[in-house]
């Protein structure tokens, strides 16, 4: 199908979602997540009627970045960030779904021009395979981001295992939401934290369930031109 047969489709699934949870479609953004397609394909996202598109490597981002300006899209950085990549990818996203560690705060804090929206990543799942903090560290982490003040954490982000066990997915939602609450409750200037970044082409109807307000779809999505993994 097409990726606006695939955005109708999935739509549809979120609304259902909405439905059983009790909540407002409205509440929910679609990522593209673009990583393994090409920037015509992206287009093609972005004229079915997504508004944001996610990559996770600085080179793909700055690439579809460039060709796509024109487009408007609004760009998440969903992957690992390596400090030496801060300065390239800083000017051209609106949001970094993957902040775990005070090393790379500094960096964001001296080349970020204005304040940033991020998510703090943290590993529900336990895997070791998986980067993120440990639930435990996200308080006492998000405390010394008060001092910080070109950041703004506007929510948390994780990944569930890639199972069949939709109780073990819901739980790691479920404990992300929790999480979010506990940050909010901080009531700290450059944290409101709404936000929750969860849910992939494998379970994001679980996601929304749980009070996802960002989807990160991919393959189900635009496809996979290169044979990638999943998202």
């Amino acid at each position: 199908m097409d990726v606006k047969s695939n955005l109708r489709h999935i739509q549809d699934r979120i609304d259902e979602a909405c439905k059983r949870a009790g909540r407002s479609p409205g509440e929910v953004s679609i990522i593209a997540v673009t990583k393994y397609v090409s920037p015509e394909r992206a287009r093609e996202a972005l004229d079915a009627g997504i508004k944001h598109l996610g990559e996770n490597r600085d080179s793909g981002l700055l690439h579809k970045h460039e060709l796509l300006k024109d487009d408007g899209p609004v760009w998440h950085f969903i992957g690992t960030l390596q400090t030496r990549k801060v300065k390239a990818i800083i000017d051209h996203v609106s949001y970094i779904h993957s902040l775990d560690r005070l090393s790379l705060a500094d960096e964001i804090q001296k080349r970020a021009g204005k304040q940033v929206d991020c998510f703090v990543q943290v590993n529900t799942s336990l895997e070791t395979s998986k980067h993120g903090m440990a639930k435990e560290e996200v308080l006492p982490f998000v405390k010394k981001l008060s001092a910080y003040e070109n950041i703004r954490i506007v929510g948390l982000m994780t990944m569930a295992p890639f199972t069949d066990d939709e109780a073990v997915i819901r739980n790691c939602f479920r404990q992300l939401r929790e999480l979010r609450d506990e940050v909010r409750k901080l009531d700290q200037w450059n944290a409101p934290c709404s936000e929750l970044s969860m849910g992939m082409s494998n379970d994001f109807t679980i996601a929304v369930e749980e009070g996802a307000t960002f989807v990160r779809i991919g393959s189900s999505l635009v496809g996979n031109e290169t044979g990638g993994g999943q998202s």
